[in-house]
């Protein structure tokens, strides 16, 4: 078991003028943060996608476990094999297990069960949770595993947003198949899938607003 061994934290602050400025535009670019589901097939820098993912590496996890697999897919027929999985669960799930409750939420989306958007992207980041690794034999548990890779991904649209690349949070119901197409190893389970890429010409979004700050602040 290792051992707790500290070292001094490496932090310039910044002037109280410089973090306010840096607040203010990183809010202006994440206000501009779209879902899409109108993608170019043109091409992204693969450093794009690494270096976003080396971001969302950095995210804080239980224990430190870092329990995350960020699998990057460009193969077309890898693609391809994807969205038939998801179309079919999702076709099946909206024609017969959503509730009405639920397609009266995601009526003002517009969203159906075509998934064009995951042939139509360059990449597709499906993410894996570790629920346990095999260390020196044995299986070690993982703790805070949901949250944790919930964080990462937030970290990793916030990276794919700074570097001007448009994403869509994916979670089709059920995912088994995401980890048997992509020949993921026991210990990991699907936690999402993301179409990366451009913006088509003519991509639309919905017509929706954020909450306002009232609405999700509360000062105590």
């Amino acid at each position: 078991m290792a051992e707790y061994r500290p070292v001094p934290l490496a932090y310039d602050r910044p002037s109280a003028e410089g973090s306010l400025e840096s607040s203010r535009e990183f809010l202006e670019l994440m206000q501009a943060r779209r879902s899409i589901r109108q993608f170019s097939p043109e091409p992204v820098a693969p450093e794009l996608i690494e270096n976003a993912i080396r971001a969302a590496g950095t995210a804080p996890s239980g224990a430190h476990q870092q329990p995350w697999t960020f699998v990057v897919v460009s193969d077309p027929e890898t693609k391809q094999r994807l969205r038939e999985g998801a179309e079919a669960e999702e076709r099946d799930f909206y024609d017969r297990r959503a509730t009405p409750e639920w397609k009266e939420a995601i009526r003002p989306i517009g969203t159906d069960w075509v998934k064009t958007h995951i042939t139509d992207a360059p990449y597709v980041i499906v993410v894996f949770e570790q629920a346990w690794r095999w260390e020196d034999g044995r299986k070690v548990k993982h703790y805070y595993v949901r949250e944790s890779v919930g964080i990462a991904v937030g970290f990793l649209l916030a990276a794919l947003q700074a570097s001007g690349l448009c994403a869509l949070t994916h979670t089709p119901s059920p995912m088994r198949f995401l980890g048997e197409i992509l020949d993921r190893p026991e210990n990991e389970r699907p936690f999402i899938l993301i179409p990366v890429g451009y913006p088509a010409e003519d991509a639309e979004v919905p017509d929706i607003e954020r909450k306002p700050l009232d609405e999700i602040l509360v000062r105590v």
